[in-house]
């Protein structure tokens, strides 16, 4: 195979985008405001999940930082015990990733309320949680190329930091604050 006829980035990228597309379109009707509600009314947020789903949270962590939240990410040596009043928003494609199941249980325990994004409805973490977005995907050992063409729960993993910007936008919206109020928040460290 030459270089001309060997696949193109850009049809990466349009497959991609209509696998995005098709998502959207299904997770529109999921349960995004309820956990949307959560996170706006939370005394803290916590994040939580694992790989590229944890990176993905991570993001949004940081973002909800800028709207003044208050913003931890589980595992970080600075995050303090979760308590009642507090969410737990969580990722995982499976549901059964143990440490996240585990600290959701734990989050339960303490009186804290558990949002999840996942593919499977019917998990653990979805069982768990106060609010569920069910995402039509495919899970990261579904190597099938029926629910994505992509490798490894990719389609997943980029539904989860729409969904996280989708819910800094929505809470911006709701708060009133400008840019500009947001701005102070940056780091200015660097």
């Amino acid at each position: 195979m030459t270089h001309s006829d060997s696949p193109r980035t850009a049809d990466a990228l349009f497959l991609i985008r209509d696998e995005l597309d098709a998502l959207i379109a299904g997770a529109a009707e999921r349960d995004l405001d309820a956990v949307t509600d959560l996170v706006g009314t939370a005394d803290r947020v916590f994040v939580h999940g694992a790989g590229r789903s944890g990176l993905a949270l991570r993001m949004t962590a940081m973002r909800l930082m800028h709207l003044g939240l208050a913003v931890h990410v589980v595992g970080d040596v600075t995050t303090p015990a979760i308590a009642a009043g507090d969410v737990l928003l969580t990722a995982s494609g499976s549901g059964t990733t143990a440490g996240i199941v585990r600290a959701a249980e734990a989050a339960t325990a303490a009186g804290a309320r558990v949002t999840a994004i996942t593919t499977a409805g019917d998990s653990p973490l979805a069982r768990l949680a106060s609010a569920c977005v069910v995402l039509p995907a495919a899970e990261k050992l579904d190597r099938s190329g029926t629910a994505s063409a992509q490798y490894a729960g990719g389609l997943f993993e980029q539904a989860v930091v729409l969904l996280g910007d989708a819910l800094f936008h929505a809470l911006w919206q709701r708060g009133g604050q400008s840019a500009d109020d947001l701005w102070p928040r940056h780091a200015n460290l660097e």
